[in-house]
């Protein structure tokens, strides 16, 4: 699944089958479910976890919160508009999936 498809899918009841936690975090978050992405996203403790948890901390507006979580994930400090940030997040957690035409 490329962003095109994922930001597609963003229309549906639910989140495509087979995304990990961090992408369905992504989904609920940008579906208007904060609390249930925030659930989500601690449920992943490895990088992509860790990395949505950082910008979902800052969309909260929970600066100190968010730094903590971005330093954790090794990636710098999210600034700029939130969609541009979930945008490259989603598009980076994407690209770094297995292809299942490889499986």
């Amino acid at each position: 699944m490329d962003l095109a498809a994922f930001r597609v899918s963003l229309a549906a009841a639910a989140p495509p089958p087979g995304l990990g936690v961090a992408l369905q975090a992504l989904w609920w978050d940008a579906n208007g479910a904060w609390d249930r992405a925030h659930d989500l996203a601690q449920q992943d403790e490895g990088g992509a976890g860790v990395w949505v948890h950082a910008y979902l901390h800052r969309k909260e507006g929970d600066a100190s919160n968010a730094a903590y979580w971005y330093r954790r994930a090794r990636k710098p400090i999210g600034a700029g508009a939130f969609d541009a940030e979930w945008e490259a997040v989603a598009a980076a957690l994407l690209a770094a999936r297995p292809s299942r035409a490889l499986l």
